[in-house]
């Protein structure tokens, strides 16, 4: 088809490939890989000057028209899309309002200018400074709180303080690790123009923020022409008494007049920071004994978790925003055409402080599972011969062997079915630890 649009996807990886050739609109799109998947999903090392430069040489070497580039991955990705658009004249947010979103400590600022209710007390502080749990009590914070880079991946290098014990434990932690994401967001901080306040917190600082919990959630949506539209909203339940997440499940059970005012403080939020033309996720607990929505924090970019969740209720994957938007068109995302009333990515975890993965489920085992429950898939995360404490982007608490996509009627049904077949999902391990 002579006029296709060209739409260049970084990190587009077969599995990715395979669900955009099923959006709406697809026939007329031709999808280009941008970066090499390898170079952004399966490492904690990203050179991100070397990355714009193949890029923009592999974009000004293109013998067509680029309308639109565009991708699903957080930290490198999410922070590389402005700067490749700004260079080529492709719609999308600007890369200032961006890192209103991912710069930890920028972001909690603008927040606090106008939903101040809703932000826990915060500070920023130096890893390598050895006073900085005496800066940390001078801000008012006190134990227990929770330090995370000012840029994280996932749930990486983020830790619960209890004691000054367990702060002196992550700080060993966060020193020897933080330069990973800390020397790339540093690249991406130079191409921006920032507020001195900000550009004084760089990537190597860190958070501590007052502890805020209850029912987390996300809200999916985007900014369109200035329009704010959320479009769904994904429960985010975890394993009892611990950080890590058992699942993600849409559409939410929360309250409607709590999933409303979540809408209307997202509205406003986003339109404060000028982010437009670009899809976000924000995440927020709903601390039900308080009465208090906290606002978690802004993700610039669809959460590829939530994609098999709106194509099961909703009848396309939330990918479709990402598309749509880097084309300059409003999306076209559908709601409640799916064939399940509910659906679930579950994550099938093991809490020991390492091992070696000696099995994981077959072939034909997977099929086998794949068949008697309809709609299901099944992302095995390791394999055999691997250590668990290799495996990237983990949280500090467990691994997960294995993602469970389900559909069903309803949230029980939800929970029933994956025990069910997670009692057949057969892994093995020596030398365990913990």
């Amino acid at each position: 088809m002579t006029d296709s649009k060209n739409i260049f996807v970084i990190g587009l990886n077969d599995f990715n490939r395979e669900r955009l050739e099923t959006l709406r609109g697809a026939e007329g799109w031709r999808f280009h890989g941008l970066i090499a998947p390898e170079a952004v999903y399966d490492t904690e090392i990203f050179d991100i000057a070397a990355m714009l430069e193949e890029a923009t040489a592999e974009l000004e070497a293109f013998d067509g028209s680029i309308d639109a580039i565009v991708g699903y991955m957080d930290f490198p990705v999410s922070t590389m899309l402005p700067i490749l658009c700004e260079k080529f004249g492709i719609r999308s947010t600007s890369l200032e309002s961006l890192l209103k979103c991912e710069h930890k400590y920028w972001s909690r600022r603008v927040q606090r200018e106008v939903i101040p209710d809703h932000i826990p007390k915060f500070t920023a502080f130096d890893p390598f400074d050895d006073e900085a749990m005496t800066r940390i009590g001078e801000a008012g914070l006190y134990f227990p709180f929770f330090v995370k880079p000012i840029k994280s991946s996932g749930s990486r290098l983020g830790f619960r303080i209890d004691t000054p014990e367990d702060f002196y434990q992550a700080i060993e932690q966060l020193r020897g690790s933080i330069g990973t994401i800390a020397d790339p967001f540093n690249t991406v901080l130079e191409h921006a123009n920032l507020p001195s306040e900000i550009a004084a917190v760089d990537g190597h600082f860190c958070m501590a923020e007052e502890i805020i919990g209850g029912w987390q959630c996300t809200i999916e949506g985007y900014v369109f022409d200035g329009e704010v539209v959320s479009y769904g909203i994904v429960d985010s339940l975890r394993y009892p008494q611990v950080l890590s997440f058992f699942h993600y499940r849409y559409p939410s059970g929360l309250p409607d007049d709590i999933q409303a005012t979540m809408i209307e403080l997202t509205d406003t939020i986003m339109r404060h920071i000028g982010y437009d033309n670009s899809a976000f996720n924000v995440e927020y607990f709903w601390d039900e004994i308080q009465g208090r929505i906290w606002l978690l924090e802004i993700n610039t970019r669809i959460s590829q978790s939530h994609c098999d969740l709106f194509e099961k209720v909703d009848g396309v994957s939330n990918q479709q925003v990402t598309i749509d938007l880097g084309l300059g068109q409003r999306p076209a995302m559908s709601h409640r055409q799916g064939e399940f009333s509910m659906a679930a990515k579950f994550f099938h975890r093991v809490f020991f402080t390492d091992a070696v993965v000696t099995r994981v489920p077959t072939d034909a085992e997977l099929a086998e599972l794949q068949a008697d429950f309809p709609g299901c898939h099944i992302a095995v995360q390791v394999e055999e011969g691997q250590r668990l404490s290799s495996l990237p982007e983990q949280d500090a608490y467990s691994f997960a062997l294995a993602h469970v996509y389900l559909g069903a009627s309803s949230a029980e049904q939800l929970l029933a079915d994956y025990d069910r077949l997670v009692a057949r999902l057969a892994f093995e391990f020596d030398d365990i630890q913990g």
